[in-house]
């Protein structure tokens, strides 16, 4: 049998019976889909998913099938496109594959030719062209002109072999900015090969990095290479470099010059051809001034220095990042995407974020995996943030004094009435007031002691 090259395929269709049935169809033939039920939630999702195939309905509210078709060809024109019809719409079907879609099917459906007119898709398309934008809008999403900047110095930087250093806060993305400078480079079919320089002690950070002897410390017991040579020919990434000891600070000085490595226990060294990026929260300036990072490394590392913004910084990008989170979810359980309440929406938007990009995403899922129906409140946000430290989340839901009191009475009032059956005289004796002031309390509270009579 013909072995078929499995493709990830973009479908849009306003009807959800029939994007559920192609869904099954084509997930069974072994694609990766992503179903979405307007041409402009399709337009949103290019920046999440890289399709290699859209297919869409050419008839839906809003946006239509041969709008959506134009805007791919202009800003996509790799991706092919096969647009579905009812019988009475092939005029424009055709329509359609002269501005640019490669195929048309008519309604119903039918799942031979479906996976068919995909094989030829596939053959035809192939992977999307590795531009600059096909690369990070499939893996960052961003509206901010201040991270589109930053974007565009990244596009710059990558064609080129210079060491790059990533600054910004934890979580902003600095290990995915690295990730899309690599793919965007000449480097891209080799190896990424990421570390964190804080997560483990000097020694074996070393053996880590330049690789080891047999016998070189008690528990080598056979030579390993390291990450420089695992990404031979590629990019390495150092997160935390700020944490890095500073006796090793001079022997990753040494292979930045000299571009060869000495395992540790070895006697030769050994060259390697690799790109450095690097990443840090940390101030370095602050860290030379204070002895504790070298200066001759940092200007090493940041040949090319780029700072990534906070998520505070791009308050714009809260809702598609949302949005985001809730539909890679909802891919990863199989069920419908949850969606946010207003004010809900609207706390998330308003909060700073000192935990970026990780924190956010970190409360969604807190949100939906605690979250049973289908919409998520206010108070779900206000409890995971408070779980994330924050005072104004933990407090929200402290009542003023006088409002907290106003409800005490109030119940306290209706249990008596219950006890008594609505009888006022002794509600007003087990409360220790006169009938005419229980009376008075009854009418500011609003409360009707004839309802509690049998």
């Amino acid at each position: 049998m013909t072995e078929h090259r499995k493709g990830r395929l973009l479908l849009v269709d306003d009807d959800p019976s029939l994007r559920r049935l192609m869904t099954i169809r084509l997930e069974g033939a072994g694609h990766t889909v992503a179903s979405v039920e307007s041409a402009d939630r399709a337009l949103d999702m290019l920046g999440e998913f890289a399709a290699e195939c859209v297919i869409t309905d050419l008839r839906m509210d809003g946006m239509d099938g041969l709008d959506l078709l134009q805007r791919l060809s202009a800003n996509h024109p790799n991706i092919p496109v096969i647009v579905i019809t009812a019988h009475g719409t092939i005029p424009e079907a055709v329509s359609a594959t002269q501005a640019g879609a490669l195929d048309f099917l008519a309604k119903p459906v039918d799942k031979a030719t479906l996976l068919a007119r995909v094989d030829q898709a596939l053959a035809q398309g192939g992977l999307p062209s590795r531009d600059w934008e096909t690369i990070w809008q499939a893996r960052i999403v961003t509206r901010s002109p201040l991270m589109r900047e930053r974007l565009a110095e990244g596009r710059m930087v990558a064609e080129t072999d210079s060491s790059v250093l990533i600054t910004g806060e934890s979580g902003t993305g600095k290990e995915v900015m690295a990730r899309v400078m690599h793919e965007a480079s000449p480097r891209a079919e080799r190896s990424f090969v990421a570390l964190n320089c804080g997560a483990m002690p000097e020694q074996l950070l070393e053996s880590e990095l330049f690789g080891h002897e047999k016998g070189a410390f008690t528990d080598a017991k056979s030579a390993q290479p390291g990450l420089f040579r695992s990404a031979e020919g590629g990019t390495i990434f150092l997160d935390e470099i700020g944490d890095m000891p500073i006796a090793l600070q001079v022997k990753l000085l040494r292979v930045l010059q000299e571009r060869e490595i000495r395992p540790v226990g070895g006697r030769h060294s050994i060259p390697v051809d690799v790109r450095v990026i690097s990443a840090t929260h940390r101030n370095l300036d602050k860290a030379i001034s204070e002895g504790a990072f070298r200066e001759d490394l940092y200007y090493r590392l940041a040949v090319v220095s780029l700072a990534l913004p906070s998520l505070a910084e791009r308050p714009e990008d809260i809702a598609p990042l949302v949005r985001h989170f809730l539909d890679r979810l909802a891919r990863r359980s199989g069920r419908r995407p949850k969606v946010y309440a207003p004010e809900a929406m609207e706390r998330l938007t308003a909060y700073s974020w000192p935990g970026n990009i990780r924190q956010l995403s970190n409360v969604v899922e807190h949100n939906v995996a605690l979250t049973r129906g289908p919409v998520i409140g206010r108070a779900a946000v206000d409890k995971a943030l408070a779980q994330h430290g924050d005072p104004d989340a933990s407090t929200s839901s402290i009542r003023p004094l006088a409002q907290a009191r106003d409800e005490f009475v109030h119940d306290y009032l209706v249990q008596l009435l219950r006890i008594t059956e609505g009888n006022v005289a002794r509600s007003a004796r087990l409360a220790q007031r006169n009938r005419t002031e229980f009376y008075k309390l009854l009418a500011r509270h609003d409360i009707d002691p004839g309802q509690f009579k049998h």
